[in-house]
């Protein structure tokens, strides 16, 4: 379609069509023949092992990609095997044939592979950029409508030098340490170590069902087996990488049953957990990093942890993710990881009351914690799960966690407190934030269930849409139903939309043009925040009759405020938001905020009958604090 070339000494690229430079169309029956005497020299093949797909969640749709060969064009295999080639030969060429030998074929083979992830059909183009991105935007290999190909002598993005820059830039970095690593690949849950011999087990397992790394790795395996894979026999004999004791938890690996997978999961885990407490000393410590988003994926973990003999003595969000990032468009993904700190627990620790150890406790970290973190500028999502994290300090105390009448609390029931008395604390914050003048007649932890949900999955996750089971863990923490007669998704005017067993929040665009909105019916006055959405709707759309719908309505404007300056208010925008722009509803909520007295305030007194085609004064937040002097003079 297009060629994209720079000028030297120049900033910027420039497009010529594929016309313009036939000389840069390839001539594939040549390349075929050069792949084929390439290989007939060296020994190499192509890469035809097959690519193990998954219908859904897994690394790609087959998509007619049924091996690993089908992901490079001619030009791009030719390329990689010459490299492979290369790889080879100079591995040879190093004096000696020793470990050094051996460590800078394995340096060049990591080379290799950063070739093959930018020099695939599924690269693609970055457009604000202007450069190619490589082949995993996300733990997948997508489907892609156009891709880019790198001219990889050329100096571009993606190209050998800068993979070399890169490399040694690691190597040069590890050196400086002074302390050298011993690697060993092996089993998690088969440490080779005896016990008491670590101070500290750093980890980062796998999470629960979201990412299939194993296959994710064939594609790096394939070409490594034919750089350095004579050097490392022992770890390249099979067609692609083991995936058999693998601990995620994917029923294709049992028939097709969930429960099956989630068993072998739990098992793997708490193998995994049981190991790390053996080959610990007394006063060491054990830190796992995880960032899975759901209460759900966390309860393996948490039953792991405890069953184990470890207390989660702290938690604590560190940014590990780029906010650009394919997988955080739309999703509930976090930018954070959280960081857990374990220890060993007291052999004695025995049983704790819910109601009279942990909660207490719980109540007092939760606190704490969420004025720490709000103090630091960390919100939404990493906030939630942060305070999650730490108050399993109150849980993991305990060999086994017992309520008044006997009964065990699970790991995934004391989550779901957790969550509740975290969502909870954060209300009462965002209720500080927006009242200001100190008042607390009117406060958000007062307003109706529908409307703290609202305001809570905002803050929590944005705009993004849920898989049903967390949704679910979300709604019981905040007290409401999310299916069925009476809950937030039935109805024409439902706050919830489900689909395909996800579901979202609906905004004022959608619900607001329902004239029953937010109007008192025969079980009360209607949620607060049906009545905002009604009024945003009408403020964009018919001003004139805003004043009727708050004199019918009856809604308590002052508490409708702070439910608008809560969900207009930094604390739901996030400093992630800066540099995006804001939705309509975000847009709306500000200059309604902006412009409070004269839509709400002064209006429910008269709004001043217009005649036909009259114009109108525009409603909109000032540009300027100078300008919003001039206007409050006026």
């Amino acid at each position: 379609m297009a060629v994209v070339c720079t000028r030297p000494g120049k900033k910027g690229k420039v497009y010529l069509a594929a016309s313009d430079a036939p000389q840069a169309a390839p001539d594939n029956e040549a390349i075929n023949r050069r792949i084929e005497a390439l290989c007939k020299r060296t020994g190499l093949t192509m890469p035809d092992e097959a690519i193990e797909a998954r219908k859904t969640g897994g690394i790609c749709l087959p998509y007619g990609l049924t091996s690993f060969g089908h992901l490079f064009r001619p030009r791009q295999m030719l390329c990689l095997l010459t490299f492979a080639a290369a790889v080879r030969e100079a591995h040879q060429q190093v004096p000696g044939q020793d470990e050094r030998a051996r460590a800078v074929g394995t340096y060049l083979a990591v080379l290799v592979n950063r070739q093959a992830d930018y020099n695939s059909s599924l690269a693609r183009w970055h457009n604000t950029g202007e450069k190619i991105a490589g082949t995993f935007g996300r733990q997948a290999l997508p489907m892609v409508w156009d891709f880019a190909e790198l001219g990889p002598l050329g100096g571009a993005s993606g190209s050998p030098e800068g993979a070399l820059e890169w490399i040694v830039g690691v190597a040069e970095a590890q050196t400086g340490t002074g302390q050298p690593a011993v690697v060993a690949r092996g089993s998690a849950t088969a440490l080779p170590w005896p016990d008491c011999a670590m101070d500290a087990v750093i980890t980062d397992p796998p999470y629960y069902d979201n990412v299939d790394y194993a296959r994710l790795a064939d594609f790096f395996y394939v070409w490594l087996k034919r750089t350095i894979g004579h050097l490392y026999p022992e770890h390249f004999a099979a067609a692609g990488t083991p995936k058999k004791q693998e601990a995620v938890a994917d029923p294709v690996r049992h028939g097709g049953s969930k429960e099956k997978a989630r068993r072998a999961y739990e098992s793997m885990m708490a193998q995994a957990f049981a190991e790390a407490h053996r080959v610990l000393k007394p006063g060491g410590e054990l830190a796992v990093v995880y960032a899975h988003k759901t209460t759900l994926g966390w309860a393996t973990l948490v039953d792991a942890l405890r069953s184990t003999g470890f207390i989660v003595a702290e938690a604590w969000p560190l940014d590990t993710e780029m906010k650009s990032r394919l997988i955080a468009m739309d999703t509930a993904a976090l930018a954070s990881s959280i960081f857990l700190v374990g220890r060993k627990r007291d052999a004695k620790a025995g049983t704790g009351g819910y109601e009279a150890d942990v909660r207490p406790e719980l109540e007092e970290i939760v606190r704490e914690r969420v004025k720490t973190l709000w103090a630091q500028g960390i919100t939404g999502a990493e906030l939630v799960i942060a305070c999650v994290g730490a108050g399993l300090r109150a849980f993991t105390r305990y060999e086994r966690v017992e309520y008044a009448n006997g009964e065990e609390v699970a790991a995934q029931k004391f989550l779901a407190e957790v969550e509740t008395v975290v969502l909870e604390t954060i209300l009462n914050r965002l209720s500080k934030e927006v009242g200001g003048n100190g008042r607390r007649e009117h406060s958000l932890a007062g307003v109706d269930p529908a409307t703290r949900f609202y305001i809570l999955w905002r803050y929590t996750y944005r705009w993004a849409e849920l898989d049903a089971g967390e949704a679910i863990v979300f709604a019981n923490g905040t007290h409401v139903e999310l299916d069925g007669p009476g809950s937030l998704s039935y109805g024409a005017r439902a706050l919830v939309e489900k689909k395909k067993g996800k579901y979202r929040l609906r905004d004022f665009r959608e619900r607001g043009e329902d004239e029953k909105l937010g109007l008192p019916g025969d079980s009360g006055p209607a949620p607060l925040i049906d009545a905002l959405h009604r009024k945003l709707w009408l403020m964009e759309n018919r001003p004139r009759i805003l004043a009727g719908f708050l004199r019918e309505s009856h809604v308590n404007r002052e508490q409708m405020r702070l439910v608008a300056q809560a969900l207009a208010g930094p604390a739901l925008k996030g400093s992630e938001m800066a540099d995006v722009s804001p939705t309509s509803e975000l847009a709306a909520l500000s200059k309604l905020t902006a412009n409070w007295r004269a839509v709400v305030e002064d209006g429910v007194l008269e709004l001043p009958e217009r005649k036909e085609g009259e114009e109108r004064r525009e409603l909109r937040q000032p540009a300027s604090r100078e300008q919003a002097g001039k206007e409050q003079s006026a």
